[in-house]
């Protein structure tokens, strides 16, 4: 069986952004998006290197693409829960879609951009796993425009058992939410109908085998837990419902608590600190 879990950090990133697995991406990418805007090729924007893995140059872990017809993808995988996390994703499609102007003010330059977030958590009150957002008149119900398109993908939302899935989507999410159930000589026929799935199996496998990956990945692990002992510790103290009251001496505290597993920015939209004050907080 696989003993890699695809939704920790570094297990997605090589998963989904090594150019190597570039047919991996643009199944899943096209398992989400319309029929009609279905991709064929994908250019990776920062591709997967266990080098600046390894160095910490890969602190924020998103995948950045643009396809074909010039669309840019930003897709990232959450594990952890996190308060405000559509202010967090609103900010990272915001910077992907203004980064491509890199300097001037030549708007035509901006192209459509989709954020693809994958939480392994509920977070919206839809009861639906795959809920997606665009920008529509409120009246008349027609589009502005489509250069903003947001999609949430809940895999705890996700209840289908192998033999109740129909479509390419629903593949991957089980894929995600029970790779640990799968190795190649194990796959549901749902599943193994789908060449990429069986590949991204492959992968994991592969990945497990090479002494140097498999440290990075139980090195994802530690943070993850360290995260979440954190987070506990912090609602255990009542810290988690002073920071909602906007208590700062209690938002402080949290931000401590996180330095050592979060970047500044990420710590900053979770309690609402600026950047500059974190980056003091850890300099002290």
């Amino acid at each position: 069986m696989c003993r890699i879990n695809p939704k920790v950090d570094f297990a997605f990133k090589k998963l989904f952004g090594s150019p190597e697995n570039k047919d991996i991406l643009i199944s899943f990418i096209n398992s989400i998006i319309r029929e009609e805007e279905k991709i064929k090729d994908i250019e990776l924007k920062n591709p997967y290197n266990i080098a600046n893995y390894r160095n910490g140059k890969m602190t924020i872990l998103d995948i950045k693409a643009v396809d074909e017809k010039g669309t840019w993808y930003d897709i990232e995988m959450q594990l952890a829960e996190q308060g405000y996390y559509d202010k967090r994703a609103f900010y990272y499609w915001a910077k992907v879609y203004s980064d491509q102007m890199e300097s001037g003010n030549d708007f035509t330059l901006l192209r459509k951009t989709i954020s693809i977030n994958i939480l392994d958590f509920n977070y919206l009150e839809e009861e639906d796993f795959h809920n997606v957002y665009r920008v529509y008149n409120e009246k008349s119900n027609k589009e502005l425009s489509n250069l903003f398109e947001m999609h949430f993908i809940e895999l705890d939302k996700f209840k289908k058992d192998f033999n109740e899935v129909n479509s390419t989507l629903d593949r991957w999410i089980a894929f995600l939410n029970r790779a640990y159930e799968l190795d190649l000589d194990r796959i549901p026929k749902e599943l193994a109908e789908d060449e990429v799935v069986k590949k991204a199996v492959e992968k994991l496998e592969i990945m497990y085998l090479d002494k140097e990956e498999r440290e990075e990945y139980e090195n994802d692990l530690k943070r993850l837990r360290d995260y979440r002992a954190a987070f506990r510790t912090a609602e255990e103290k009542g810290i988690q419902k002073g920071m909602e009251k906007g208590i700062q001496k209690e938002k402080i505290d949290i931000a401590k608590n996180l330095l050592d597993v979060l970047d500044e920015e990420i710590i900053a939209l979770k309690t609402g600190l600026s950047v500059d004050f974190i980056r003091n907080l850890r300099i002290k």
